[in-house]
């Protein structure tokens, strides 16, 4: 009796339907950006829908980017993670159109918006969008976005998880940002994104086209922050990242933006910053130190590539060179 109900327990699991995974599910792991490797995304889709929001952008908002040769130079030479503050649902596609043409970066979404949304979530994943598990660890996500930098592509990400001054969500400090940079070993570049939340004011009636302007900053490298305590090294590198994203939305020096103002519930590091400067850098800087970097492991992978060939041909020769047998 008990075989026969363990016999159907499993035949009821066999049966109980699964959800199928997305055709466009591929995407994720395909190239996107300028210099990506292997397998593509096809453009045709993202072209045309990025031509057209382009032109209403900059027909209804005057748009105007700011230092974008930051991330250029930066991008010929290595991936970068971007990060930038988060005000309004506008910051999205203003962070996109502020790289493109010259660069095609990803973007970082809540798996919220692919999910019972067919139709949409193809559109996303055809614009390059790596979908990502609010609230939990999403190893799949993270590898992807590492493996997409590891590439040489652009990941542009919003460290605070939700927008300012909507919703029930209090805006924190995530350090994933710092964690991809981390596993790729490329530099986080700060931008910021102004007036974006003018167009539709909290407890304003209808829509306004004030000028959205963005800007990008100089790069941050990780490897300053290792004088932190391990467990606060990612989440102080982002802190820094991000109060150099207000800053520039401010227009003021990085010390004079309150980051205890705008996170009341997370870490001041404004005091180990002020006991311990972090060096600053120029891109042109960061862009010769990835390119020496990236010489310098093309230049070791041919040398092990010539020792690889030199030991197969050695071992052909010995088989070949051997006594003959009468």
């Amino acid at each position: 009796m008990a075989a026969d109900e363990q016999r159907a327990a499993r035949a009821a699991g066999s049966a109980a339907p699964t959800s199928p995974t997305p055709r466009y599910e591929r995407f994720f792991d395909r190239a996107f950006g300028v210099r990506g490797k292997g397998p593509r995304i096809p453009r045709g889709v993202a072209m045309t829908v990025i031509c057209v929001v382009a032109t209403l952008m900059k027909l209804l908002f005057r748009c105007k980017v700011s230092k974008r040769e930051n991330l250029v130079g930066l991008a010929r030479e290595s991936g970068v993670v971007v990060v930038s503050n988060h005000s309004a649902l506008l910051d999205v596609v203003m962070m996109f159109m502020s790289a493109w043409p010259r660069v095609w970066p990803r973007l970082i979404g809540r798996s919220t918006l692919f999910e019972g949304r067919p139709v949409f979530g193809w559109l996303l994943a055809r614009l390059g969008v790596i979908p990502i598990k609010r609230g939990e660890a999403d190893l799949k996500a993270i590898k992807r976005a590492a493996r997409s930098l590891r590439n040489g592509e652009v990941i542009m990400i919003l460290p605070e998880g939700t927008r300012r001054s909507r919703g029930s969500q209090v805006p924190e400090v995530h350090g994933g940002a710092a964690m991809l940079a981390r596993m790729a070993k490329v530099p986080i570049l700060p931008m910021t994104v102004r007036d974006a939340e003018n167009v539709r004011p909290e407890g304003a009636r209808g829509l306004r086209f004030p000028r959205i302007t963005s800007e990008f900053g100089d790069p941050v490298l990780l490897e300053d922050f290792d004088f932190l305590p391990r467990d606060q090294r990612l989440e102080g590198c982002v802190w820094y990242a991000l109060r150099e994203s207000y800053a520039l939305n401010r227009r003021v020096a990085p010390e004079d933006v309150d980051m205890v103002e705008l996170f009341p519930g997370g870490y001041d590091f404004t005091p180990v910053f002020r006991e311990h400067p972090i060096p600053r850098h120029t891109s042109e800087e960061v862009a010769r130190r990835c390119a020496t970097a990236r010489q310098a492991a093309e230049a070791a992978d041919a040398v092990e590539a010539v020792k690889s060939v030199e030991a197969a041909e050695g071992a052909v020769a010995a088989g070949t060179s051997g006594p003959e047998q009468g």
